[in-house]
């Protein structure tokens, strides 16, 4: 299996990578993203096979299977092993690992929040972790770990990477906009390979830093940078095996369809559900469901991709999706255009830079986005999260976090009798207290080993929002 970037063009097969070189890199060095130069094709009798490996054997075999596709420069063994170490019980809670719930016909819940930081970023980023030390061992190397988060992917990488051997981690985060308890969940983290910096900005202004010191290939190689975003395939590869998972629970035959409701900011999530789909995975739809920051509703409705500014960057209730930049719409875009590299390049590397915008509402490739790719979406409110969560506590005695609100609002316009519309669960609703106090007037469940999270001591860099002063303190703690 090859790796090709999406600003690269078609007759450009010198650039294709092989797995192992692109785990630890991040974004390709033309700043695209990496996406396999094909996407497998799951016949029948392989998703009749897999259907009872996951029933028979679990998870972590359906990952191994799975994986396998996409990964062949890590011998099979040791890439079983990895996936046996990874999807637990222990660490995950359930023997299904990713165990759905039926809330009423034809809705359910997935249920991806039971890890170690309680959120469905676990998944992939405790994959990652083991990965990357399996890497870095055979080289007998180190990386450098630079990443952004909203709330929920900070918290996944640093609990994932703490204590790993060769591994440091410099986590950005917006300052003041992540919940107290997700603050804590990162912030109360002594390992000495761990560092957070608060950024004076959004989630977009730490997005927009590691991109730029990614671009920065002499200082790339040097402090050997690589990232855990979403923009790393790795990730967003692991997060393909969920809905796979959640299909065969959903599902008798393979004969039947699905449909997906996803909360999406970055669009990584929804992206892995597109990746599925193109394997062969009987899908329906695929919902994207965003809040008051919708630059992806907006598309998906009008074909205009329009990137808001920081300033106008709502701060709202589900503010792991408080986003206006979704790094991996770009992976979408690449295939709706025919994979044309040349046409991703104009507009993600220079319509997005001049404009802040770009409109595909006049290309056919446009309605293909829903009549071939599946895609639909909407758009939640903080009125609408309230309601949704009170109402889902009442009805069905299950509390959801403000953001898995979102979609089961969402799910709820979307859905169609026969077809199962599954929701994606984001995160337990302890890391976003405040909102379901608002909504149910009780605190919601605490998991014991975060009891006094918040009051613990902090280890945080608090930072403008400047290249030069990051890849400084980079410098500075890297021997």
């Amino acid at each position: 299996m090859k790796y090709v970037s999406t600003r690269a063009a078609a007759s450009d097969t010198a650039e294709r990578k092989r797995f192992c070189q692109i785990l630890l890199e991040g974004l390709a060095p033309d700043g695209g993203l990496y996406l396999p130069a094909h996407y497998p094709k799951v016949d029948e009798v392989t998703l009749l096979r897999w259907r009872a490996i996951y029933r028979e054997q679990g998870y972590a075999a359906l990952a191994f299977e799975l994986l396998s596709l996409y990964i062949d420069d890590i011998p099979a063994a040791d890439l079983k092993a990895i996936c046996d170490k990874t999807y637990t019980e222990a660490v995950f809670g359930s023997k299904e690992i990713v165990p759905l719930k039926k809330l009423e016909e034809p809705l359910y819940l997935l249920a991806l929040s039971n890890g170690p930081t309680l959120a469905f970023k676990d998944m992939a980023m405790q994959l990652l972790g083991n990965l990357f030390e399996y890497e870095l061992a055979r080289r007998g190397e180190e990386l450098n770990i630079l990443g952004a988060t909203s709330g929920d992917t900070g918290s996944a990488a640093e609990y994932a990477m703490r204590g790993k051997k060769g591994v440091r981690v410099f986590m950005t985060s917006p300052l003041g906009r992540m919940s107290p308890f997700q603050q804590a969940q990162m912030f109360s983290l002594m390992d000495a390979n761990i560092h957070n910096i608060a950024v004076d900005g959004v989630f977009d202004d730490c997005q927009d830093l590691v991109k730029a010191v990614s671009n920065d290939l002499d200082f790339k190689r040097k402090y050997k940078i690589g990232t855990v975003n979403s923009i790393n395939w790795a990730r967003l590869m692991a997060q393909v095996v969920y809905y796979f998972a959640g299909y065969f629970q959903a599902t008798r035959s393979n004969s039947e369809k699905v449909s997906f409701t996803v909360p999406s900011g970055n669009f990584g999530n929804v992206c892995a559900g597109h990746v599925a789909r193109m394997m062969g995975l009987a899908v329906d739809k695929l919902v994207v469901a965003t809040n008051e920051n919708d630059v992806l509703d907006e598309f998906f409705r009008t074909g205009v991709y329009r990137v808001r500014s920081s300033a106008d960057t709502h701060e709202t209730s589900s503010p792991s999706m408080d986003i206006s930049k979704a790094s991996n719409f770009e992976r979408f875009v690449f295939d709706l255009l025919g994979r044309d590299g040349a046409r991703v390049k104009a507009l993600f590397g220079d319509a997005l830079v001049k404009e802040g915008r770009f409109d595909l509402s006049a290309d056919p490739a446009f309605k293909q986005a829903a009549s071939r790719y599946g895609f639909a979406s909407g758009m939640s409110r903080h009125a609408d999260r309230l309601a949704t969560i009170k109402a889902t506590f009442e009805r069905f005695g299950v509390m959801i976090d403000p953001h898995t609100a979102d979609a089961v609002k969402v799910a709820r316009e979307h859905r169609q009798p026969g077809v199962p519309m599954i929701v994606l669960e984001t995160a337990l609703p302890i890391k976003f207290a405040a909102t379901i106090v608002e909504a149910l007037g009780r605190e919601p469940d605490r998991p014991a080993q975060f009891e006094g999270i918040e009051d613990r001591p902090k280890r945080v860099t608090r930072m403008a929002a400047d290249v030069g002063a990051v890849k400084a303190y980079i410098a500075q703690h890297c021997p």
